[in-house]
């Protein structure tokens, strides 16, 4: 019953542009000059260029200048908060409706992958090695440059499968794992090897790939989901929501959540995604609670929208206190508090819960989705200089302390580095390639 529901439930819920629609909406493009939509993607996609051949019928030169820029292009037409980014830029925004500028991203990479066409070819050997820790979208990123350079390439995966977050972390009727298998097979046709399986710091040491690698990017992303520090949180039902949307995407899913009451504690996009997992689960009833208001939500406007019409409620001002269990050790309610926010002469909006406020939620499960941890072990075994667990970075080249090492992706996210999005992690992965790229030529180690 669960492997149905999977079947039948998480498969992609935006239907793609058909050959007609894609043409007519290409052709309302102005095709700007200095085009404010190229400016506000963070990887400068050409977006004139890609819509001006699709209109023309150009599918293939299309999909060479999206992916060109952007590596995880098939990815980021699907996932890119593009309300913000480029179609937020757009022209049309004022007078009209913006240019769809996602879904015509996606129409061309879907033809190319579809069609199976190399679009880029590997750079001529220049005898210099590069280890690569992650294969997420800025592991990968930077993998296809520096193997179009010339590089010799590999990537350290932990996980059975490539893919990082985009494999795992984001649910799939949003992004097909079709999809990121597909652009991970582009990385390795370029010559990349990826090494599944393979956890930096346990298979291999930090120290054994300094020796045997001229360079290292550190792309690992972030860790699990941490404690709420809540009575009961140790109680079975209570669960990571990075480690519950990865099994979702997995043959068999352990929890049955058909008919349960399910509490999702946190409001950012990785809540929603849990939230909506659960419901295409087969959960009753699925609850989003958060300590403050929807004013500070970190998920993005479409993800709430998207959350409310699958019929996730959303419980403002409250925050967990206990996890209580049955006789069982199972889950069976959440002991809450009402909060509230109080502007104070020093800190604006403090967040103080209100007396004699305590209720009580009846649920089966405790989904835990208040942020995740980050990568200090690893950190700490390259000894490079840091800062709450964040590697510190050259705001630039993204080189660390170490200078035969540099970091990329949501590993240094937090520190000013770029925002936590796909997007933004290509774009860090494309900058360490090209300043690895230029001080192995400074140093005249490569011609």
């Amino acid at each position: 019953m669960i492997n149905s529901l999977l079947d039948k439930n998480f498969e992609e819920v935006t239907l793609g542009f058909s050959k007609a629609s894609a043409m007519e909406e290409a052709n309302r493009c102005l095709y700007c000059y200095d085009a404010p939509c190229m400016r506000a993607c963070p990887t400068s996609i050409n977006v004139p260029s890609f819509i001006k051949k699709i209109a023309s019928g150009n599918l293939k030169g299309s999909a060479k200048v999206i992916l060109e820029a952007n590596p995880m292009g098939a990815s980021c037409a699907r996932v890119c908060p593009t309300e913000e980014l480029c179609e937020g830029a757009c022209v049309m925004q004022k007078d009209d409706k913006p240019i769809k500028i996602g879904a015509l991203q996606r129409y061309a990479t879907d033809w190319v992958k579809n069609q199976d066409i190399p679009l880029f070819n590997a750079g001529v050997p220049n005898g210099k090695r590069i280890a690569i820790i992650g294969s997420g979208p800025a592991g990968l990123s930077a993998a296809r440059e520096l193997c179009r350079m010339g590089y010799e390439v590999t990537i350290f995966e932990a996980e059975k499968k490539a893919g990082g977050l985009n494999q795992h972390g984001i649910v799939s009727f949003r992004l097909p794992q079709e999809v990121v298998d597909w652009e991970v097979e582009q990385v390795r046709r370029l010559g990349a090897t990826i090494l599944t399986g393979k956890r930096v710091g346990k298979d291999v040491t930090c120290d054994e790939l300094l020796e045997n690698f001229d360079r290292i990017i550190v792309a690992v992303g972030m860790s699990k989901v941490p404690n709420l520090n809540i009575e009961g949180e140790m109680l079975e039902g209570v669960l990571d929501a990075i480690e519950f949307v990865k099994t979702t995407k997995q043959e068999t899913v352990p929890q049955n959540m058909i008919g349960k009451k399910v509490v999702v504690i946190g409001a950012g996009n990785t809540a929603i995604d849990a939230a909506t997992c659960a419901i295409r689960l087969g959960a009753a009833s699925v609850k989003i609670l958060y300590r403050r208001t929807a004013i500070e939500m970190t998920a993005y406007p479409f993800e709430y929208e998207f959350a409310k019409q699958e019929g996730v409620e959303f419980q403002w001002l409250t925050s967990p206190k206990k996890v209580v269990g049955n006789e069982d050790g199972q889950v069976m309610a959440l002991e809450c508090v009402q909060m509230k926010l109080v502007d104070c002469y020093d800190r604006k909006d403090a967040l103080l819960e209100v007396e004699n406020s305590n209720f009580t939620i009846a649920t089966d499960f405790v989904i835990r989705a208040i942020g995740q941890k980050r990568q200090v072990d690893l950190i700490q075994e390259f000894n490079i200089q840091q800062s709450n667990g964040i590697p510190s970075v050259d705001p630039v080249t993204l080189q660390t302390s170490n200078s035969k090492v540099y970091a990329c992706g949501d590993v240094i996210y937090g520190n000013g580095y770029g925002d936590a999005t796909v997007v933004s992690a290509v774009q860090q992965g494309k900058d360490c390639a090209y300043a690895i790229h230029h001080s192995l030529k400074q140093s005249s180690e490569i011609a």
